[in-house]
């Protein structure tokens, strides 16, 4: 299998930023967020914990675009090196950039919707660099846990491991949204369960991206 032969050619987009009165009003949501995930009660088992915070090499941390919110937190707590995320360049995306900034995670710029070749490229060389990658295999715009390729040739070609993310909540709003969004309540308990796979098991001959989704959907139960 050839994953370059899968990637798609694309031009540059232009990158699109958040100015003025904007950049400022997500920053204050930015703040609020950074507090509402602050005073989730997080309960992760012992294993769990090791898997999650063990940081003698970089990773992609791979979840559910519905399980978004906690990303942020996730890698407060627990990661000792910062994460990029990939976003689109369009106006759309200079929103969740500044937003992401605001909650303390960093931002490769180019297209989420496709990731062709330049932002796998992008992404490889943030993991090489020693940083973490966030990647919600079905996001930007669905469908709901169709676990795309991309997040599975960006962490092979890498030689990094993947730490697979699942969250269950106790008290939760279902937003409306092509995901199913879960918004936990402030103060409100999320069990954190994770399972961390090897470069060595994403290079096995039965790794598949349907194993990989078999995997991620086992952690995270509706």
């Amino acid at each position: 299998m050839n994953p370059a032969a899968d990637l798609p050619d694309a031009a540059p987009e232009p990158i699109f930023e958040l100015l003025g009165w904007r950049r400022v009003a997500v920053r204050f949501l930015g703040l609020l967020a950074q507090a509402w995930g602050r005073s989730l009660r997080f309960e992760i088992a012992p294993e769990d914990l090791r898997n999650i915070s063990k940081s003698d090499e970089p990773l992609s941390i791979i979840l559910w675009h519905n399980r978004l919110f906690l990303a942020a937190e996730i890698v407060r707590r627990y990661r000792r090196r910062p994460a990029y995320a990939l976003v689109s360049a369009s106006q759309d995306g200079a929103w969740l950039a500044a937003f992401f900034a605001a909650v303390g995670l960093r931002c490769v710029r180019g297209s989420s919707s496709h990731l062709g070749r330049e932002a796998v490229a992008a992404l490889v060389d943030k993991l090489r660099a020693g940083f973490d990658i966030g990647i919600t295999p079905d996001g930007p715009r669905g469908p709901r846990y169709d676990f795309k390729g991309g997040a599975y040739i960006v962490t092979r070609r890498a030689g990094t491991p993947a730490l697979l993310l699942g969250g269950r909540f106790t008290a939760a709003r279902r937003l409306k949204s092509w995901d199913g969004f879960y918004l936990p309540l402030p103060f409100s308990r999320v069990q954190i369960r994770c399972r961390q796979v090897s470069a060595a098991e994403l290079h096995a001959a039965d790794m598949t991206v349907a194993a990989l989704r078999e995997r991620l959907m086992a952690l995270n139960p509706d």
